[in-house]
């Protein structure tokens, strides 16, 4: 074996070293997938990790494939903290969403390491388990107030206590209300129109907040579709729905409004899908204006920096509500589900909607059951990958999967999706 790249000045600790870092791409869900594996010189041992960016897939691969792997081979899997350093400085400038999602495929891979070499699963690495499940919400959306009641209400009959509704607002290419107007989503033709958004969707919400048992706890995601003057107009319409959480009312470029919104409501708000490096949830969490931290594990570097980030929204009392959407592949969601059940500062889990296919590409996938999650007892993630079965869902065309965030407004501006 060569030399290192990036040679730890002390010997190996455990006398295992990196052999191979390989890339696979798949989409099971429809969603392109990227995963990377790290192996090991020792038989059968290895570390996987989800390096997921749905839009800019292959330049997060070739992150990974001819910059960060050749600077792993030889290293001891062991030192996280140090390869981490080292492979976030290589980049010289720092940040982003490519590099991020490189990076965490990187990190979990190596995580997933540790944990199995000890013997343990993940969450005991963080700390050890302080709940036995979380719990997790799921999604729902419809066109009128009929449908989303009852959409809650099958929700429900599964044993989901949290529902994200979302509403359709006839006309519009409306986030996440795929029942409605799916041909106009199909084609991205439609326009988007905040000011129906706003005038229309809190009626709904209100409505559907009257036919739906008081114990079920309704969520929205406004997904950064808001100026911020929109953005108070609407908390001021939302009073009295009672909300678990308001999500992405505002874009990350408009987050230092969040103080102001803050003040105005006592709506719980929730921030951070959207973010690519923990340091942009601190000036949040310092000044307590947001409630809930949308943490996403893959595009904020992996589980190195998050769990630091966790420990924080501990101290500040912030909640976390971590990302977990289907182009997140099961090996994200069970990064989750180790820092979910290992924090005291967990608030809900998302929980997306896996198709038949995701579960068999990835066996021990977590899944709901009466509306919580459990993690594995396994080591390690508790999650595998098999390849052979990833090579019958081959990923789309990038210009055909990112075509979802072309989104305009109704004077044919370019919006933020």
């Amino acid at each position: 074996m060569n030399r290192p790249l990036a040679e730890a000045p002390w010997p190996s600790t455990s006398g295992t070293r990196i052999t191979a870092v390989r890339t696979f791409l798949t989409a099971p869900q429809g969603s392109p997938y990227l995963i990377v594996r790290v192996e090991t010189d020792q038989p059968g041992l290895y570390g996987l990790g989800c390096a997921s960016d749905p839009q800019r897939t292959l330049a997060v691969r070739s992150v990974v494939d001819d910059y960060l792997g050749p600077m792993l081979l030889g290293r001891d899997p062991a030192d996280i903290e140090d390869i981490h350093r080292l492979l976030l400085n290589s980049g010289y400038w720092r940040g982003g969403s490519i590099s991020g999602n490189a990076l965490a495929g990187v990190d979990v891979a190596l995580w997933d390491i540790k944990a199995k070499s000890a013997g343990l699963p993940l969450y005991s690495l963080l700390g050890g388990r302080v709940r036995d499940g979380v719990r997790a919400y799921t999604h729902v959306d419809g066109s009128s107030v009929a449908s989303v009641v009852e959409g809650v209400e099958a929700a429900a009959a599964k044993g989901f206590g949290h529902v994200r509704v979302q509403v359709a607002v006839p006309g519009t290419d409306t986030y996440g209300a795929h029942g409605a107007d799916a041909e106009l989503v199909r084609s991205r033709n439609g326009r988007w129109d905040s000011a129906a958004y706003v005038a229309q969707v809190p009626a709904v919400l209100r409505e559907v907040r009257s036919k739906v048992p008081r114990s079920i706890e309704l969520l929205h995601d406004s997904h950064e579709r808001l100026t911020a003057a929109q953005a108070r107009q609407f908390l001021r319409a939302l009073d009295g729905v009672e909300l678990f959480f308001l999500e992405d009312v505002l874009a990350p470029e408009d987050a230092d409004y969040f103080p102001q919104l803050r003040a105005s409501t006592s709506i719980p708000l929730a921030m951070g899908e959207l973010f690519h490096d923990v340091s942009q949830f601190l000036p949040l969490l310092r000044s307590r204006s947001i409630d809930f931290a949308r943490i996403r594990i893959p595009t904020l570097g992996g589980l190195t920096p998050v769990r630091k980030l966790v420990a924080a929204c501990e101290l500040f009392g912030v909640r976390i509500a971590p990302h977990g959407p289907g182009d997140v592949s099961p090996l994200g969601h069970a990064a989750n589900l180790a820092v979910d059940v290992s924090s005291l500062a967990f608030g809900i889990q998302e929980a997306a909607t896996l198709r038949d296919a995701t579960l068999e590409v990835f066996p021990g996938t977590p899944v709901p059951v009466s509306g919580s999650l459990h993690p594995s007892p396994a080591p390690g993630l508790g999650v595998d990958f098999d390849e052979s079965a990833a090579r019958r869902f081959p990923p789309p065309e990038p210009g055909d999967h990112d075509r979802w965030a072309l989104l305009r407004s109704t004077d044919a501006t370019p919006h933020r999706p």
